[in-house]
């Protein structure tokens, strides 16, 4: 499934009207963190320094962020998974 970034901001954009920050393990959950990987998430380039950082840090969020409808598709996408295995952070099981 190819998203495009258009597609992956509007996405993230729509989480802001649910609020999705919580506290997990001291990390405040934020999907706008995400943000920065959304070049690699809809296309072929490798994820940046920053957004290796931010996947690692936003982490203990991801298995919220799939229960979210308007994140769900994005998050579980396979470049998203790429890129998390990329940085070196698998997704959890959740």
């Amino acid at each position: 499934m190819k998203i495009s970034y258009a597609t992956f901001c509007i996405m993230l954009s729509l989480v802001l009207l649910y609020e999705t920050k919580g506290s997990v393990a001291a990390v405040t959950c934020n999907a706008l963190q995400l943000s920065a990987c959304a070049n690699a998430m809809t296309s072929s380039s490798p994820p940046s320094a920053v957004c290796c950082s931010k996947l690692k840090e936003q982490r203990p969020c991801l298995c919220q962020y799939l229960k979210n409808p308007n994140l769900k598709k994005l998050v579980n996408s396979p470049n998203a998974r790429k890129v998390a295995t990329t940085c070196g952070s698998p997704f959890p099981t959740c």
